[in-house]
């Protein structure tokens, strides 16, 4: 969850997915992970597959009636995969006005005969696609999972391939990576004030007719739109970081749909504005420091610095704050704001560790280009110069979620506090101005509580920087029925980690066998 005046996450960017490898959710290394950005291992983030033509006027009336032959138009990618769209309002309070075109993937139930119906997915955000889950979902979820299920993915409304998706501004370096977070002066200062309400104005004038509709509530109003397109009385769920609190929303808003809902890593419901963000910060803080102190026992880490990592790290910030060093021709220095991101950026699973060992001491020899690198991967910076839409369509749903709407005065002064509770995962010196300058929501995210839904599993993993362990047990306390599974990894989300953790979801997916109130994974 990225921020414009002071790049903190909020949950990213509250947001997340699995990684093909672990099942990570939020932010990673961009241009290599399926789902969102964070295993260098995975496979590229850019759609394998061109969108296809939606096969309906895009302005005429939704296609959510259960009895057409094909509301998604499927065509086939590959053998039992399929994409299709799906057309619902913008304003669900006018169904015959403007429409969004999702777009969406489904893989086939490997056992057609044992098929229990779809299993909804979505990686988290706000601001990423989903469907990629359905393209490497073979990496994400288990054989039984695959087996019983069709995974349904979609790009939620102003994202990927969903179209009018969002976008704001062509280059982030010069929004996030070239201004100084520790001004030294109030020019330096006004400058960061200036770039949040350029970034606000761009984001309003290219987005004005769905800027208002573009919430949790109404991504939540699709959901329940898919299900009924798919012909389904109850369906099932299973989000990963954001895709958690949408979960939550749907389940809140249509709990007489729900069969079953998993929601794996959770940001606290009852959280403020200003405590979500220092409890995030604070699981940011809590994992580099573990980074630091492993790297500091292990003479093998590239940045052991004879056992003083911690002292080390600081003294490089400092170094970078006041002498950027030089990385890629035709791109910024690597100063503290794009070190600080880079490091956040491997916070989010501990596989990361290692390439951020190395791109530390690079740094202190003067080369940047690993800290970019990690920078880059959480902005979604592609090889060929362009940059994803994803952190502008987070910064809008986000915005467009929350009543705060906090002055450039009230920003500064919270910033304090942010700072004293993080301080080498959160160096500025200024405010977050991130939604200082959106306009009022008129539909700002609904209380969660899941009422009537039943038994929902929620997932918390120890080491979540992103969403905190305690962030994940709040969403399960503020649910009706929530049930905790406490996962033991350092990274984002916890499903296919181990398979005590597995297989608590799995049975409670499949055969509907509902965990303990808290078990320990």
């Amino acid at each position: 969850a990225c921020t414009v005046a002071a790049g903190v996450e909020t949950e990213q960017a509250d947001q997340a997915r699995p990684s093909p490898t672990a099942t990570t959710a939020e932010t990673r290394p961009a241009d290599t992970d399926p789902i969102e950005t964070t295993d260098a291992t995975a496979p590229p983030t850019e759609p394998t597959d061109p969108p296809i033509t939606d096969p309906t006027d895009s302005t005429g009336p939704p296609t959510t009636d259960p009895a057409a032959e094909d509301p998604f138009a499927w065509q086939e990618i590959d053998d039992g995969l399929e994409r299709g769209r799906l057309r619902v309002p913008v304003d669900y309070d006018d169904p015959d006005g403007p429409q969004f075109s999702l777009f969406l993937a489904r893989r086939l139930a490997d056992e057609p005969e044992n098929r229990i119906g779809s299993l909804l997915v979505n990686p988290g955000g706000p601001g990423f696609g989903g469907t990629d889950l359905v393209l490497y979902a073979e990496s994400v979820y288990s054989e039984e999972l695959l087996e019983r299920f069709d995974i349904v993915a979609w790009d939620p409304r102003g994202t990927g391939q969903t179209t009018p998706a969002i976008d704001c501004v062509d280059d982030y370096d010069r929004f996030f990576g070239e201004p100084d977070i520790t001004p030294d002066d109030e020019a330096e200062r006004q400058l960061l004030v200036d770039l949040a309400e350029e970034f606000t104005t761009a984001c309003i004038d290219a987005n004005g007719d769905i800027l208002e509709h573009i919430g949790t509530n109404d991504t939540a109003r699709d959901v329940d739109a898919i299900r009924q397109a798919l012909g389904e009385e109850t369906i099932s769920y299973f989000g990963f970081s954001y895709g958690s609190t949408l979960g939550a929303v749907w389940a809140t808003l249509f709990p007489e749909t729900v069969r079953a809902a998993v929601l794996d890593g959770a940001r606290d419901p009852t959280a403020t504005l200003a405590e979500s963000e220092i409890q995030q910060m604070t699981g940011f803080e809590r994992s580099l420091e573990r980074f630091l102190a492993d790297c500091s026992a292990d003479e093998g880490c590239a940045f052991h610095n004879d056992g003083d990592a911690e002292g080390a790290f600081d003294a490089l910030m400092l170094e970078l704050d006041a002498n950027p060093v030089p990385s890629e021709e035709g791109r910024p220095d690597v100063n503290l704001g794009v070190a600080r991101q880079g490091v956040v950026q491997a916070m989010y699973q501990d596989e990361l560790w290692p390439s951020l060992a190395e791109a530390l001491s690079d740094a202190q020899d003067g080369d940047g280009d690993g800290l970019l690198a990690l920078y880059d991967s959480y902005y979604q910076y592609h090889l060929d110069g362009t940059w994803g839409n994803e952190l502008e369509a987070f910064v809008a749903i986000f915005c467009m979620d929350v009543v705060d709407r906090l002055t450039v005065e009230e920003a500064d002064a919270a910033a304090g506090a942010v700072r004293e509770a993080a301080p080498r995962i959160v160096p500025h010196t200024t405010g977050d101005y991130s939604c200082s300058f959106f306009p009022a929501s008129t539909d700002p995210r609904v209380e969660i509580t899941g009422a009537g839904a039943g038994p929902i599993v929620v997932v918390g993993t120890t080491g979540d920087a992103a969403t905190p362990l305690e962030s994940s047990r709040a969403m399960a306390g503020a649910l009706e029925d929530g049930r905790f599974v406490v996962v033991t990894a350092n990274q984002h989300t916890g499903y296919g980690v181990g398979s005590c953790g597995d297989d608590l979801v799995d049975r409670y997916l499949v055969d509907l066998e509902v965990p303990p109130e808290e078990s320990d994974c």
